[in-house]
């Protein structure tokens, strides 16, 4: 595959792309304020003094509510686009997402238990609802990805065809298994349900951040030092063997890394598609499979594409807001019919 930019020029234009989105997520949203006061805002929030007192709600509407949220757009499309890369890498297969291993369907089953099972018995306190929300979700995928590898492993080997198709089985079962919650959910519950299958950064704060941040941090520190092995494992298990790669713990360290970003991302923000799919198969076609410039590159185009996302779901009805899953699967869904039909001719 023939790289159409260098990888240099990429990075500027990402750069700036990214710089772009993360100020109109802050300056745009219902509130209408003016791009120069929503840039002198954020100067003051830095510390630097430009402006003067009329610029406290603005400052106020950046600071406490468009910052928490841009920043989780920005995590949670890095984190999906980096998890999407690893997963194409192990499975040698651009068409790979993260969803492959379950993760996606075990937090969505956490987080039907911890909706549903509440509301059951009795409700859930509304001060710890969130918390325990996010808790249920990352416990159900880091929980499904762990059963999902030990189906896979065998004399000390992992299958990738068998952790595919464990993957396949587990997420059907988990699919089931919501259905079962969906059923016995009242109104009330199931629309919150709904809701959160669809994808939000609503309600972002600075306190449910953090752990996102933490971990986003960590997989995007930790993947590229698996990019040489990842490129060796584009030319098979043997190969990388060959070539003094120790391939078993490559594979654990990469299941980990995608169950544990994309387990945070998902209880973080709920069930949001095709970012992992998306994002790697693009910025692939524009530089090629080099993972030295892969990860880093989908990691800025993941958050570029997210905070974009979300302003069209934040803006397109005003000030109602749309799901932002329903607005990625509609950018999505049409970029892989066509990557399957290139794929076909």
């Amino acid at each position: 595959m023939n790289p159409v930019l260098r990888p240099r020029s990429l990075f500027i234009a990402l750069g700036v792309l990214l710089a772009l989105a993360f100020f109109l997520s802050l300056a745009l949203g219902p509130v209408s304020l003016h791009l120069l006061d929503s840039l002198q805002a954020l100067l003051r929030l830095i510390g630097v003094p430009v402006g003067d007192d009329t610029l406290e709600q603005a400052q106020l509407i950046i600071g406490q509510i468009r910052m928490p949220r841009t920043l989780l757009g920005l995590s949670v499309g890095a984190v999906l686009a980096l998890c999407g890369v690893a997963m194409q890498g192990l499975f040698r297969n651009p068409l790979a997402d993260p969803g492959l291993i379950g993760v996606s369907s075990g937090a969505a089953l956490g987080a039907a238990i911890a909706i549903v099972g509440g509301s059951l018995f009795g409700g859930i306190p509304e001060a710890f609802a969130p918390y325990l929300l996010s808790v249920f979700a990352f416990a159900g995928g880091l929980g499904v990805t762990a059963l999902v590898y030990r189906l896979g492993r065998r004399d000390g080997q992992t299958s990738v065809a068998t952790m595919l198709l464990a993957g396949i089985a587990l997420t059907a079962l988990a699919g089931a298994v919501i259905g079962l919650f969906t059923y016995l959910a009242d109104d009330a519950t199931l629309r919150t349900l709904t809701f959160w299958n669809l994808g939000s950064l609503n309600g972002a704060s600075y306190a449910r951040l953090w752990p996102l941040l933490l971990v986003t941090f960590a997989v995007a520190l930790w993947l590229p030092r698996r990019a040489k092995a990842l490129n060796a494992l584009l030319l098979g298990e043997s190969e990388a063997r060959h070539l003094g790669f120790p391939v078993e713990r490559v594979k654990r360290e990469l299941v980990f890394c995608t169950a544990l970003g994309v387990g945070a991302a998902v209880a973080a923000a709920g069930m949001i598609g095709f970012i992992g799919l998306v994002v790697p198969h693009l910025v692939r076609l524009l530089v090629g499979p080099d993972h030295r410039v892969l990860l880093p590159a989908s990691a800025l185009a993941g958050a570029s594409l997210l905070l974009f996302a979300d302003l069209i779901a934040r803006l397109l009805l005003a000030p109602a807001e749309l799901p932002i899953g329903i607005v990625t699967a509609l950018i999505g869904a049409p970029f892989f019919i066509y990557l399957l039909l290139r794929g076909r001719a």
